[in-house]
């Protein structure tokens, strides 16, 4: 996850990666093409590692779009030549791209090797991707305590972006996950459903625009919210949940994440998964007091029960209290033992 992407090396990396334990190969560039791990390009050894290092590794990279190297040096280990992985992730790569390859950048590890791997670096700046870059790298090595796969992939997205600006002009890439500006139309759409011009508004990511977008907003009954759920797309949703409880009346404001199962890409489902919660903080900093937020797969699952229930869970009032449980019958009188004098 590690927040895991599902992204995996095709058939051809995978072969690949068998001719490397050869020692004829110094370096090859791997990228995400179509949702899976691709050889994009690789190069055999000439000289040494160091001879090769800034004849090789400048040339792979893009400047807005992040890609792995793997560089194999002149060192083994028990079970073959090591390598250092690098991860390019530059700062003018979009914000998805950083994380698809921060999330899936374990997955990579593991289908080549993780012991084989002898050192990592990540990369912003293209002054990095370089011979004294690595050496930099190298006499800044300290020995810090060791990161779950996890810890790394979000260690990574931190480094992407350093800006802590709150607003939804800013975009940012924190521990809780990513914030997408939202659009002036949907900040407005927010600010007319705390007015009451509507009770349902529903949101979508554009993944180009890297922004959050209304994409309807109307007054609708209960009965017509599951119709408003798609089935081939993840999208949010706020609906005003009029309802009576207990003699009062009650509008709550319910928060729906939908997403229909794997209908949708994996990009899609990684966005608004990790969208989520700072949209929500954006929302809340508008006004908007959000009283339940839910996770669904179908729209058909948005009922007046299910909602009620949500909203005003069951508490059962009438559990019996805890009985100790009644000694064996006929067991006899109980005894009293005396403690016995010092001798």
């Amino acid at each position: 996850m590690s927040h895991q992407t599902g992204i995996q090396a095709n058939a051809e990396l995978k072969k690949y990666f068998g001719k490397c334990r050869e020692g004829k190969i110094r370096a090859m560039k791997i990228s995400i093409d179509n949702e899976t791990l691709t050889l994009a390009k690789h190069y055999p050894t000439k000289g040494t590692w160091e001879q090769d290092f800034d004849k090789y590794v400048p040339p792979l990279i893009v400047d807005d779009i992040p890609c792995y190297i793997l560089y194999r040096l002149d060192t083994k280990n028990s079970l073959g030549h090591e390598w250092l992985l690098l991860s390019w992730s530059p700062d003018e790569a979009a914000v998805r791209h950083k994380m698809l390859y921060a999330s899936t950048k374990a997955t990579l590890k593991q289908e080549f090797g993780s012991a084989l791997i002898k050192d990592e670096m990540h990369a912003t700046a293209k002054d990095e991707m370089c011979l004294k870059g690595y050496k930099a790298h190298l006499s800044g090595i300290s020995a810090p305590a060791p990161l779950t796969e996890r810890e790394e992939a979000l260690k990574e997205l931190q480094q992407n972006d350093h800006n802590t600006n709150y607003s939804t002009d800013s975009r940012q890439s924190t521990m809780g996950g990513v914030a997408f500006p939202i659009t002036d139309a949907a900040k407005q759409g927010i600010l007319d459903l705390q007015r009451g011009s509507y009770n349902y508004l529903q949101f979508k990511i554009d993944l180009e625009e890297e922004k959050i977008h209304l994409s309807k907003a109307s007054k609708i009954s209960l009965l017509d919210l599951p119709q408003q759920v798609p089935s081939d797309v993840a999208r949010y949703h706020l609906y005003i949940f009029s309802h009576v409880y207990e003699g009062d009346h009650m509008d709550s404001v319910v928060f729906i994440y939908s997403m229909p199962g794997y209908n949708c890409t994996i990009k899609e489902r990684m966005m608004y998964s990790s969208c989520k919660g700072q949209f929500l903080e954006i929302i809340e900093s508008l006004g908007i007091v959000v009283e339940k937020r839910l996770e669904i797969d179908d729209g058909k699952e948005l009922t007046e029960e299910f909602l009620y229930d949500e909203i005003h869970p069951k508490r059962n009032i009438h559990r019996p209290a805890f009985a100790k449980p009644k000694g064996p019958p006929n067991r006899g009188a109980k005894r009293i033992t005396k403690s016995q004098p010092a001798q």
